[in-house]
């Protein structure tokens, strides 16, 4: 096919491309008003599990360094912000910092949680990592249950809400369009703006210098060295990188819970976010954010519709719960995309858009 049909073709293909994204944004920016509560939240859920999933798809997918300890850092960025954000009356430590400081220090924290645990990270490779940064799953465990002036033990600790130019993100209800906005309205925003950032950030990185040193690092970590890449230097940071964006993931889970529990910060989290990045497709952001959205949001579609679906029964009732049938469901999705989807399910919408793209002829090919 020759030059002047391809263009056109792709100018329209491009132009359709556009149109999609334009229409995607706005019906993001426009369900708080059509949807109920449990939507919202659930969107905010996975909102905060494409953050902490495109982390580890920096570190994991595009270096190469497995990470069982993902769920430490949550922990870390969640219970910081209590800290940081806290008035300390309810017999729990708290600084009583400005929220917005609170988060960003709470971030901050778990970089430098990370940055301790660098050193470790630049020297170690593969199943010996994935065991030391699964101490740090018990380690986490250990401190969030017995530090009590911290974290609250057993029963967790309140999360203040988050105040951000004048505007509170807490259920005191602020009318927008005759609409009712709580704080999963209010929130909602807020994740979709951090969520863009760190998608762009994230995809940024890998387009970059930085990306290609982490992919050959990934690939050949021997060769990477010879070629001049210091990968000691850029294992850590990439480790670092990884941290900050699961701390920011800690705190907005936090704000949307309302409320930090230990049981939560576990390793079968660190699992559903191999998972995700599994699922979704490794070294992509796309693929990481849709990873997150089918490990995050199955339990709650699960739980929501129980009642409908066969051999699914809320929990006690005799039926397999809705979070144990969605980590089969997950589990085997897992086992599916490594046997027949090595690339994760954003490689299917990219190999169809191969197919369905305009054709060169076998001369114009060679």
């Amino acid at each position: 096919m020759s030059e002047a049909l391809v263009r056109p073709l792709r100018l329209a293909a491009a132009r359709t491309r556009t149109y999609v994204w334009a229409a995607g944004a706005v019906l993001l920016l426009a369900l708080p008003f059509y949807v109920d509560r449990f939507w919202l939240q659930a969107g905010l859920f996975a909102m905060a599990a494409a953050i902490g999933a495109i982390g580890i798809n920096l570190l994991t997918g595009s270096t190469g360094q497995l990470s069982m300890g993902h769920a430490f850092f949550l922990a870390v960025g969640a219970y910081g912000y209590c800290v940081f954000a806290a008035e300390g009356g309810d017999g729990l430590t708290g600084l009583g910092l400005p929220t917005w400081l609170a988060a960003v220090l709470a971030v901050l924290v778990a970089g430098l949680a990370g940055g301790l645990f660098s050193p470790i990270a630049g020297r170690l490779r593969g199943a010996y990592l994935g065991i030391a940064t699964l101490a740090l799953i018990f380690i986490g465990q250990h401190v969030l249950f017995n530090a009590r002036d911290l974290t609250g033990g057993f029963n967790g600790r309140d999360v203040p809400p988050l105040s951000l130019f004048g505007l509170t993100f807490d259920d005191r209800e602020l009318v927008v369009a005759a609409v009712p906005f709580g704080s999963a309205e209010k929130l909602w925003y807020a994740g979709l703006v951090l969520l863009l950032g760190c998608a762009l950030f994230a995809r940024g990185v890998l387009r970059g210098r930085p990306g290609r040193a982490m992919n050959a690092i990934r690939d050949h970590r021997i060769a990477a060295g010879v070629i001049g890449v210091p990968v000691a230097r850029y294992r850590a940071a990439v480790f670092v990188l990884s941290s900050m964006y699961a701390g920011l993931a800690g705190v907005l889970l936090a704000l949307v819970f309302q409320r930090t529990v230990p049981d939560y910060f576990g390793i079968t989290l660190s699992l559903e976010y191999l998972a995700m990045i599994v699922i979704g497709g490794l070294g992509s952001v796309s693929g990481a954010v849709v990873g997150a959205a089918f490990v995050s949001l199955l339990p709650q579609l699960l739980t929501r519709y129980s009642d409908a679906l066969p051999l699914v029964s809320a929990p006690g009732t005799g039926g397999i719960a809705p979070g144990e049938a969605s980590r089969y469901l997950y589990g085997a999705a897992v086992v599916a995309v490594v046997l027949f989807l090595p690339g994760g399910l954003v490689r299917v919408a990219a190999r169809r858009r191969v197919r369905t793209g305009p054709r060169s002829n076998p001369g114009e090919e060679r």
